[in-house]
């Protein structure tokens, strides 16, 4: 049950402020010195404290309060703390607000508004501990995919990530084709490294060719090998991918790149591990785990007879889809970081700048920035200018304020939902994270 401990030494007020949390179903605790106060939070679990600031018959300088509400922030630091206080003592709980303390409240209080501040903090410590409940069982599930499988120092913290990774990984031991998705810069061809880092092949070579990156014409002489004199300036046979990989994993990027020739010799080739090197007629044998990457539709290449459908299928027996960077918010400062390594330092706009842009290039787009910031920030942090992105940035942003609530669009649903932060929120349609952060951003008090 959600529950606010009261630290003051007149029973009147604890007895007060009990009734009117009792009444909202908040349970109450109270404690009539410093000390006590402190013993019952060794002991109980509090969401919320409010407390006096004087604790001594005819004492008035506030110094009572202040000591305990230090003491309670080196025990607890992010429990809310609710300062009590006579307008004698308002700029000395002004600066204790500056210190961390949640908010402070005039004697006599108003109800309402009391009630509204705890309302808001119950929900505010509800979601802080949400959020610190989801952090650490990601931190766990890294950790346990860290120690289960070889990620090869993949630096990552986002749950599609680790998804992605999971489903990765489980696939790895088995020999079945498998089909690597998502937009260009993601980072497949360091999952196909994976997959092979922890597949029965492992001791085997792991050998990569990008289908994009080479001539039609010399795509199959790069697959299957070549006879000397097979085309113009082969000099010498040569030996295809697939032979270097055998025993090992062929990892194909940019297969939709494929000419269809190619196409139909890999299909053979998945079925029964035989081909023949260009010019020549002797069939050859390889075991190769084939692993293949696209950023392309190949069901819409299917469809205009670009690509062989039966191949398809051929490869396409599991697929594993990589989503872009703009869908793992979580993964962007740990990326930046590493790439960075402590060559200088992220300032806070620059954090900012990079959490709010799509990042259309993915990781790859990421790591330039960070290279190009690092090489011209000297002994200074990070800027945005620096990395080079504040104009697709501000356009990043401005399309999001289209949907933006305003000031007085906040301000009114607060009004309405008299100061509670969740029938706010709900009246606009956010989360209740998402409001505070508004509220933050515009100056607004949680008591509204």
């Amino acid at each position: 049950m959600r529950t606010v401990l009261i630290i003051d030494d007149n029973p009147a007020v604890g007895e007060a402020l009990s009734l009117a949390l009792s009444l909202n179903e908040i349970r109450p605790l109270v404690a009539l010195t410093p000390d006590e106060g402190l013993a019952l939070l060794q002991r109980e679990a509090v969401d919320v404290v409010i407390q006096d600031m004087n604790f001594t018959a005819d004492t008035t300088s506030g110094e009572e309060g202040v000591a305990l509400f230090r003491a309670i922030r080196e025990r607890h630091p992010d429990l809310p703390v609710i300062l009590l206080t006579a307008w004698t003592h308002l700029e000395t709980a002004v600066e204790l607000v500056k210190a961390g303390a949640a908010d402070y409240l005039a004697k006599p209080w108003d109800d309402n508004k009391l009630l509204a501040t705890v309302e808001n903090l119950l929900e505010l410590s509800e979601s802080t501990r949400e959020v610190s409940r989801s952090r650490r069982e990601r931190r766990q599930r890294r950790e346990q995919l860290q120690r289960k499988y070889e990620l090869d120092g993949l630096v990552f913290a986002s749950e599609a990530m680790a998804r992605t990774l999971d489903l990765a990984c489980q696939i790895a031991r088995s020999d079945v084709p498998v089909l690597i998705t998502g937009p260009n810069g993601t980072g497949k061809e360091r999952i196909a490294a994976i997959v092979h880092a922890n597949s029965a092949v492992k001791r085997g070579p792991f050998v990569a060719v990008n289908c994009g990156a080479l001539p039609g014409e010399l795509i199959e002489a790069e697959l299957f090998g070549a006879e000397a004199g097979a085309y113009t300036g082969a000099n010498k046979a040569r030996e295809g991918r697939f032979e270097l990989a055998d025993g090992g994993t062929l990892f194909l990027d940019e297969i939709g790149n494929l000419p269809l020739p190619g196409q139909m010799k890999l299909l053979r080739v998945l079925e029964t591990g035989q081909f023949e090197r260009l010019g020549s007629g002797k069939t050859r044998q390889a075991k190769v785990r084939v692993l293949s990457a696209t950023n392309a539709d190949l069901k819409a290449m299917i469809q205009a007879g670009t690509f062989r459908e039966d191949l398809y299928y051929r490869l396409n027996v599991i697929e594993v889809n990589l989503p872009p960077l703009s869908e793992r918010n979580d993964d962007i400062l740990p990326l930046a970081e590493f790439f960075l390594d402590d060559r200088a330092e992220l300032g806070d706009a620059a954090r900012e700048a990079m959490l709010g842009y799509q990042w259309p290039g993915n990781v790859r787009e990421l790591k330039n920035a960070i290279e190009r910031a690092a090489l011209l920030a000297g002994d200074q942090p990070i800027t945005p200018e620096l990395l080079n992105l504040p104009q697709h940035a501000a356009t990043a942003t401005a399309t999001r304020n289209l949907d933006e609530p305003s000031r007085e669009a906040v301000e009114s649903a607060l009004h309405k939902a008299d100061g509670v932060v969740s029938r706010a929120a709900q009246n606009l349609g956010l989360s209740r994270q998402a409001l505070y952060r508004r509220m933050e951003r515009y100056g607004l008090a949680t008591t509204a």
